[in-house]
């Protein structure tokens, strides 16, 4: 028996890369399908522009743009918020139909709290200075995803754990991790000079939530993550953030890490 869906305040979600192989369209799907949100912010690189000359887009892709407009038919108001692979769209910055609007960043106060929203990439050297590396590196990222989901289909059938080759390159290479720490730093040092009180991205694929002290200030970093090697998305409800991630089968439970750094569980809604 289908359950009703959670209501939820507002709902993240960042780095879908509708459009390419590596993107969990039907995983994303299945998720929206199990949320209300009064308010739903699309942080950047939602479609994939940059690779969509493969004419990839199956099914599963197009049922999250159509989940997505019906969630402005059911009263949720979206937020599209400009990213690189899906910077085409900065030219409409400023459109807004009923219940959708297209920006490149966006600021809310919520419960007395000033949010700043953006992708990121502005902050980002590589795509700043060498803009065709960074779309070389983005085809080279797929080409890698392809490859780890042929390896990942013969551990399964060999009953042994998935990896993910991303993941571990990232985790394991020091310039790497560097990055991320000097993006954050970056993000909101900014935002603590703009007088923001939380500062929330996307763009590295690396879902975060964290104080921040700049400039003898308290600045909530947030990260919505990415639907391609981590499958999560950031929910505001009773006054707090969390982090949510959905599993890549469903095992029955998603696990939400909340401001605190506690963990909690809920049972997946069936669809």
């Amino acid at each position: 028996m289908e359950q009703p869906a959670r209501a939820v305040e507002i709902v993240v979600i960042a780095d879908v890369h509708l459009g390419t192989l590596g993107c969990h369209a039907r995983e994303l799907a299945r998720y929206l399908s199990q949320i209300r949100p009064r308010i739903l912010i699309l942080n950047g690189d939602i479609i994939d522009i940059w690779q969509f000359r493969k004419r990839y887009f199956p099914a599963s892709h197009t049922r999250v743009i159509r989940r997505i407009l019906e969630m402005t038919g059911e009263g949720t108001t979206v937020y599209y918020l400009t990213g690189n692979h899906d910077e085409a769209l900065r030219k409409y910055a400023g459109f807004s139909l009923p219940n959708l609007n297209i920006d490149n960043k966006l600021v809310l106060e919520i419960d007395g709290r000033t949010h700043w929203f953006f992708h990121g990439d502005v902050f980002d050297v590589t795509m700043k200075k060498s803009k065709w590396l960074a779309k070389l590196g983005g085809q080279g990222y797929d080409l890698l995803i392809l490859i780890n989901r042929l390896v990942n289909v013969l551990l399964e059938k060999m009953g042994r754990e998935k990896m993910s080759f991303s993941k571990r390159v990232k985790n394991s290479v020091k310039q790497a991790v560097m990055f991320i720490s000097g993006f954050e730093s970056l993000v909101s040092s900014i935002a603590a000079d703009q007088g923001y009180d939380i500062v929330c991205c996307g763009h590295i694929h690396h879902p975060c939530i964290r104080e921040i002290y700049s400039e003898g200030k308290s600045v909530l970093y947030l990260n919505a993550g990415d639907w391609v090697e981590n499958l999560t998305a950031l929910e505001y409800d009773a006054g707090k953030w969390s982090l949510y991630q959905h599993p890549l089968k469903d095992t029955g439970d998603e696990d939400h890490l909340d401001e605190s750094g506690s963990k909690t569980k809920t049972g997946l809604i069936p669809v």
